[in-house]
């Protein structure tokens, strides 16, 4: 087997083309599987500025290629773009830069917003899906778990993660700005926030670090009552919902629904309700963090209106080189070797196995002798006895078991142990499913 993905980000193509990509993100893993004899597992990460399937593949001549078509197919399919357009928006990365890729985006190294930590939760998310979906694979598993600690270890070596980037913070900059230029402080603004989830949450977050505490919580799912009562905000009966636009300031919205939550016609009669005894009506800031797009595009030809889209953040998120962002890179470097590493330590598990079950049987054999002849107490001074010589004996083919897997000698290592022990190796063995000592198994 062999772990490959197929990616699409901001970095190459339009956020509209991602969008469409992504519309059918939660059922591409179960199709997928379920489709392709060659794809033993399947992690779907979609996110507002990339979408991303990572697969274990049959490593055969055709198993990259077959899986590459599945999955190009499949997202056609729940997508409604061409095959030809998906293949062509979809980069592909096969073995250890599989890894490297997905430890730089759990960092927040490939992303819109360099050093931004909500992604690092999104890649948890998308393993607990293809968990739930029962999707994932003991190496996918082992993948995202250590793309998990090696985010956090960037985090905390680096001081990336104290630095409050991310895509809500940009946007929320950049209102601010707009609020400046018409002589209103952001953390006196009355803000309207859509959405309910995760990405609401840290928008939370982020609003109380810029000092705002006029928040109001509309969600187009209802669950806005919950979600303001525990963080002592206030709650938006959806009845409401045009009289609090037309008193906010700034609307943030990041609900993740199928379809605007704001339309234009809202926007202009929320406009006309917020006029100004001079006849102008006041300004609004809307921001749309939503890959589908939360509110309707059209709203930025409204007089009065200052829309903040993932666009426009993007415009405003220049990738830049800092010294903490090359020692990340570094760290994930590492850790991208070390996975690999212990990838290779599997393949040379079943080896090791064998060997000291051969060994294991040896003795057992002796120790039965011994009992036959001279009772349960020379048995158990022999077994002693023998088991302190093979461990001994048998800590040199184990060290030499992960030299070689390390090097890429692992058939070399294999055909060394049939032709002096003369044991049968099976093929192969699958690692438990986010087993951390797997890969070290043949240290000891």
């Amino acid at each position: 087997m062999v772990l490959m993905t197929l990616t699409a980000s901001h970095r190459d193509l339009d956020l509209d083309v991602l969008e469409q990509l992504s519309s059918g993100a939660h059922s591409v893993g179960t199709e997928v599987v379920a489709d392709s004899h060659e794809i033993t597992g399947c992690v779907v990460l979609a996110t507002c500025n990339r979408f991303e399937v990572y697969l274990d593949v049959a490593e055969s001549c055709r198993g990259t290629d077959d899986a590459l078509a599945a999955v190009t197919a499949t997202v056609a399919r729940t997508s409604g773009l061409a095959v030809a357009d998906v293949r062509d928006s979809l980069q592909a990365r096969v073995g250890a830069d599989v890894a490297q890729h997905l430890f730089a985006v759990a960092s927040g190294l490939d992303s819109m917003v360099v050093g931004e930590r909500e992604v690092a939760g999104q890649v948890r998310r998308a393993l607990h899906t293809a968990r739930a979906q029962r999707t994932t694979s003991p190496r996918l598993e082992r993948l995202f778990q250590t793309a998990s600690r090696t985010s956090r270890a960037v985090g905390a070596r680096t001081g990336l993660a104290g630095t409050g980037r991310s895509v809500v913070g940009v946007a929320l900059d950049i209102a601010g700005h707009v609020l400046a230029d018409e002589g209103l402080d952001l953390a006196h603004a009355r803000v309207l926030l859509i959405g309910t989830g995760s990405y609401a949450g840290a928008s939370v977050t982020a609003l109380q670090a810029r000092g705002v505490r006029d928040v109001a919580v509309h969600s187009p799912s209802g669950r806005a009552a919950v979600f303001a009562a525990e963080r002592d905000l206030e709650a938006v009966d959806p009845g409401t919902l045009p009289d609090q636009l037309a008193r906010a300031d700034v609307v943030l919205s990041c609900s993740g629904a199928l379809g605007p939550v704001i339309d234009t016609d809202m926007v202009v009669a929320a406009r006309r309700a917020a006029t100004e005894s001079g006849g102008r009506p006041r300004p609004v800031v809307l921001i749309d963090l939503a890959l589908h797009h939360d509110i309707d595009p059209k709203v930025a030809g409204v007089d009065g209106v200052h829309l903040v889209d993932l666009a426009t953040v993007q415009q405003h998120s220049p990738t830049t080189v800092t010294p903490a962002v090359t020692a990340g890179l570094d760290i994930v470097d590492r850790a991208a070797q070390e996975f690999e590493a212990g990838l290779a330590e599997l393949e040379v598990v079943p080896a090791v196995v064998a060997l000291r079950t051969e060994v294991d049987r040896t003795v057992r054999a002796e120790v039965d002798r011994v009992r036959a002849r001279a009772g349960a107490e020379a048995a158990a001074q022999v077994e002693r006895s023998l088991r302190r010589v093979t461990a001994a004996l048998m800590h040199g083919p184990t060290v030499r078991a992960r030299e070689h897997a390390r090097a890429g000698q692992v058939d070399r290592y294999r055909d060394g142990v049939e032709a002096v022990f003369g044991v049968t190796l099976p093929s192969g063995v699958e690692p438990v499913p986010g087993d951390r000592e797997a890969g070290q198994g043949v240290a000891g």
